[in-house]
């Protein structure tokens, strides 16, 4: 620990989200008691008996072993201050102006004013546009206080990894300050193999919205390049291994849906912060429009294609956002951009996944199937939205006898191709169509 600085052993998280959840358990395996805090009485009455409500590897068993004695859950901070509070609050953003929500991280330096001490180091851990730590969090702790203690330490794990990655990604601090950013570094190190110390709050800021806009930019490309391959009539995934195979530049990404609460809205985010600065980032935001448009556009390929085939039972394996690491996150899920397009055709929707439940699906407007081969029995058409580990296993001559399923439109071309077609079922997947027509490619002469 840092020479002169005060150990922290009690620290507050604010938000029991899915990232204040993970970090909640990472510290307390770590030693520390942490007290959890929540406005949201189902939460917090699901997590006192030591049920986590987010599906997470290993949260599960660490809150079980240690609700009570390590963990704590109320809706307050304790009344004795702890040595550092986390702001793990969500910062959505606005379905039609894309604009971030920042109140709940208001309301939160709020209570930290009211239940801490200028002693408190006070640690941001939400996503935010850049500036937002200082013009956001400090007013309201220096309105209370008259000093603070202030750094910004960004969340950035995987989620099915969380754990894992909170101790073993390096973790960055930006504090307000040398003793501020001191006292930031000293806490990281009790929870992270490595922490990097930045020169800003701002430069902190900076650096999670960077991690996921180019997450998304890269899968952008990958998408970019299917809907190319698509429309010459070729396989991207094909040309995807070609153009990779020890070529010594940056890999292409393999075409994929991108979701999940980061990479669905941390674009927008930056979009908004540097229009705020006078720029306009166009490489962002077209990436970002090109990876929502993408499950729209599946969605009614697959819709036309069902229609000839005169069917009207669509079966939908893969609810959640992603398949691997497994999760049961709904945000920034597919389905919920392609519900919409298979409404308006008319379609039956049935539905399958691994780990979403019944209540979610039926809440997006499909019909739940327990046995995962129980839909194909119904169904004209077969749609595997994620590439979770139990479809990638899945038997799937088994599941096509007895079945009237003429289309398996697998999006990440997890399934046995073999198994399918030698069934008479056309396979196909995102941006390869077993029937579509090469368009031609034009002829450059000297």
């Amino acid at each position: 620990m840092t020479q002169h600085t005060p150990p922290f052993r009690r620290i507050g998280v604010i938000g029991m989200g899915y990232v204040g959840l993970t970090l909640t358990a990472a510290l307390a395996r770590k030693g520390f008691e942490v007290y959890g805090v929540d406005v949201q009485p189902a939460v917090l009455r699901s997590l006192a008996r030591g049920r986590p409500h987010v599906y997470e590897p290993g949260v599960d068993e660490t809150f079980a072993a240690h609700i009570g004695t390590r963990i704590h859950i109320g809706s307050e901070l304790p009344d004795h201050p702890v040595d550092a509070a986390v702001l793990c609050v969500s910062t959505p953003v606005d379905e039609d102006t894309h604009e971030p929500y920042l109140k709940n991280l208001a309301a939160a330096a709020e209570h930290v004013a009211r239940r801490c001490t200028p002693d408190t180091l006070v640690v941001v851990r939400s996503t935010v546009p850049v500036g937002t730590s200082r013009e956001v969090v400090l007013p309201r702790l220096l309105d209370a206080w008259g000093r603070a203690r202030l750094v910004m330490a960004p969340e950035r794990t995987i989620q099915g990894r969380a754990l894992r990655e909170l101790t073993g990604l390096p973790q960055v601090v930006g504090g307000l300050d040398e003793d501020s950013l001191r006292r930031g570094r000293a806490l990281f190190e009790g929870l992270a193999d490595r922490v990097l110390a930045v020169s800003s709050l701002e430069a902190a800021e900076l650096v999670k919205l960077t991690n996921n806009c180019h997450t998304d930019v890269i899968y952008a490309f990958g998408n970019e390049l299917a809907l190319l391959s698509e429309r010459f009539g070729l396989d991207p995934l094909e040309v995807i291994r070609a153009t990779n195979l020890d070529y010594p530049r940056p890999d292409i990404a393999r075409p994929g849906y991108v979701g999940g609460g980061c990479l669905s809205k941390d674009p927008y985010i930056m979009a908004f912060a540097a229009e705020h600065a006078g720029h306009r980032p166009a490489l962002i935001g077209a990436a970002r429009k090109l990876n929502e448009d993408l499950p729209v556009h599946v969605a009614h390929r697959v819709a036309e294609a069902v229609r000839a085939l005169g069917g009207t039972t669509l079966y939908v394996l893969g609810w959640a956002y992603k398949g691997r690491p497994p999760t049961d996150d709904m945000r920034g899920t597919p389905v919920a951009a392609m519900m919409p397009v298979f409404d308006a055709a008319g379609l039956r929707v049935l539905g399958h996944d691994p780990l979403v439940g019944a209540e979610a699906i039926r809440a997006h407007g499909g019909e739940p199937v327990d046995d995962v081969f129980d839909g194909f029995r119904e169904a004209d058409a077969v749609l595997v939205i994620t590439d979770h580990p139990d479809y990638r296993a899945l038997d799937v001559a088994r599941a096509l006898d007895g079945s009237r399923a003429r289309l398996v439109f697998d999006s990440w071309r997890i399934l046995d191709a073999t198994a399918v077609t030698e069934r008479g079922v056309r396979y196909e997947g995102l941006g390869y169509t077993s029937a579509a027509p090469a368009a031609p490619v034009p002829v450059v002469t000297a």
